[in-house]
């Protein structure tokens, strides 16, 4: 008799212990969707956020953290500065751009202007831009019935 007493308290048991992590699996999910529901009241009360510039979590590039604010509200969203060229005039400015000009020998770079598409998170970005780049110099391809010859002696 104390065999199965303990057999149906053990079982007991394990379903009071399941339901109590179903309990708090719930409880969790419904705290989460609650401050998702004010930060989407928030945002639906503020219409005049003022976006910050993307500041990279390492280094001077790659994903990182913008902060916003409106009225006494802040907040942080992730954000990308990308790793190219683009990062003189900002990841928020999106331009676009004529043809490379033919290279200025004196300088030895190309240069072309772009006009300003789209600001975006209200970023104050200049209506034209000119951005160069070092001229490269035309090597002649080989032709067809040419080979390459390989590293190493010559025999």
């Amino acid at each position: 008799m104390s065999a199965v007493f303990f057999h149906r308290m053990r079982s007991l048991f394990s379903i009071a212990l399941v339901l109590l992590v179903v309990l708090m699996i719930t409880v969790e999910a419904s705290m989460k969707k609650k401050e998702k529901a004010k930060e989407a009241k928030a945002d639906a009360e503020c219409s005049e956020w003022q976006y910050g510039k993307c500041v990279p979590n390492s280094g001077d590039c790659g994903a990182g953290i913008r902060e916003a604010t409106c009225n006494e509200q802040t907040k942080k969203t992730k954000c990308k500065v990308p790793c190219n060229w683009k990062k003189d005039f900002g990841a928020d400015c999106k331009y676009k751009f004529g043809r490379w000009a033919e290279c200025d020998t004196t300088t030895g770079t190309r240069s072309r202007s772009g006009q300003l598409k789209k600001a975006l998170f209200n970023a104050e970005c200049q209506t034209t831009i000119k951005v160069s780049k070092p001229c490269t110099p035309k090597t002649p391809k080989p032709k067809g019935g040419e080979k390459k010859k390989g590293k190493g002696k010559e025999n």
